[in-house]
């Protein structure tokens, strides 16, 4: 091999060699996402995954050496590449499920347990599921990729992945998966404005009573009778629901306390690192940048939108009834996006009102919107799948 072949081989072997204009644009995302969770620290643990993962896999010649299957010649096996392993958590649905039972262990269903009628807001909330779900017929997508957009209303991660990988929709799980965090992180932008407009400044400051205690008893009974009912009625609705209240028994019943750490910190951690780095490594440039990509992208503000409006209106009705005992605010927590969305409804109550403190009713929603999520996903694939 004489030089000027050496020099040849050598430039074929760097990513200039095999660049297309989508891997810049798409590495450009990637640092947009790294900006976004550490810059404005906005779901780092999520994001900052993402981001790298979008990155990694969109370096010029990195996606054939990450993603490589592993091949078998006689005796000899090739082993495959790092990412062709790691998304096998992704590919056969291990990862939501297991990131539901760490939610579980870290979530107090104590306000959702004091104040049932937050269900309704949390099932309210999932209006935004349904009505993009008919957007997304509209605009082209078959039942099933449409459903897979319309999860994106539960303003849960997890389940949107759960949901599209379950209906076998592949290539959208890349822009459904950054459409659902991305939107997650901006809550604290998208809602107040949608708060403010259709709430009074008198109804913004409504000051709710003090929720009742709930026993330790009521806490461990809880999951159980969730699962069991929810189970009965959407078997579809069990692989997360009925780990995120497997998660929560854990952490309420006071004989695990090792099990319910190892869930809520350990396991969470590092399935949360994997999930993240798979699902941006899923955004390649070529299959990623399509007009379907900005059509999810829209639909998904949309159903974020349309859900926080569904749960508002549901609280402004509930505020009627019982003649202004329920600050209208708590209805927009019913998105999921836990504890975020709870937030939002306590930073904006507070800026009527410095005095009033509406987190724990606005964490009754916010949880209710968890399970409503899980049990809209399940209603989805009863369906679809």
């Amino acid at each position: 091999m004489n030089f000027v072949e050496m020099l040849k081989n050598l430039w074929t072997s760097t990513g200039f060699a095999h660049s297309e204009w989508e891997n810049y644009v798409m590495m450009i995302i990637a640092c947009v996402l790294l900006f976004v969770g550490i810059g404005l620290k906005k779901e780092p643990l999520l994001l900052v995954p993402i981001g790298f993962g979008m990155l990694f896999v969109n370096i010029p010649g990195a996606h054939d050496i990450l993603m490589k299957a592993p091949t078998v010649s006689g005796d000899t096996t090739s082993p495959g590449g790092l990412l062709y392993y790691m998304e096998k958590g992704v590919e056969w649905v291990l990862f939501p499920p297991l990131v539901f039972l760490g939610i579980g262990a870290m979530t107090d269903f104590g306000p959702l347990i004091a104040s049932p009628k937050s269900f309704i807001l949390g099932a309210a909330a999932q209006l935004g599921i349904f009505i993009t779900l008919f957007g997304a017929i509209l605009l082209g997508f078959d039942g099933a990729q449409a459903a897979a957009i319309a999860i994106i209303g539960g303003a849960d991660g997890p389940t949107s992945i759960y949901v599209t990988t379950m209906l076998k929709q592949f290539d959208l799980l890349p822009a459904i998966t950054v459409a659902a965090y991305s939107y997650m992180a901006l809550i604290p932008i998208i809602q107040p404005p949608i708060m403010k407009l259709l709430t009074t400044k008198k109804e913004r400051a409504i000051k709710m009573e003090q929720l009742r205690p709930v026993s330790k008893r009521e806490k461990i009974i809880f999951p159980i009778v969730v699962t069991i009912v929810c189970g009965l009625i959407l078997p579809d609705s069990l692989p997360l629901l009925g780990m995120l209240m497997f998660g929560n028994l854990l952490k309420e019943c006071m004989v695990t306390d090792r099990l319910s750490q190892t869930a809520s910190n350990g396991l969470m951690n590092t399935i949360t690192i994997f999930l993240g780095v798979c699902v941006g490594a899923k955004a390649l440039g070529t299959t990623f940048l399509t007009l379907d990509t900005l059509k999810i992208v829209v639909l998904g503000l949309f159903a974020f939108v349309m859900g926080t409006i569904g749960g508002l209106l549901m609280a402004k009705l509930m505020c009627a009834i019982t003649h202004g005992k329920v600050n209208p605010l708590i209805g927009s927590a019913g998105v999921s996006a836990v504890p975020m969305a709870a937030r939002v409804s306590q930073t904006v109550a507070q800026k009527e009102d410095p005095n009033n403190y509406l987190l724990m009713h606005a964490m009754g929603p916010n949880v209710a919107g968890v399970i409503g999520s899980a049990v809209a996903a399940g209603v989805l694939l009863s369906i679809f799948a």
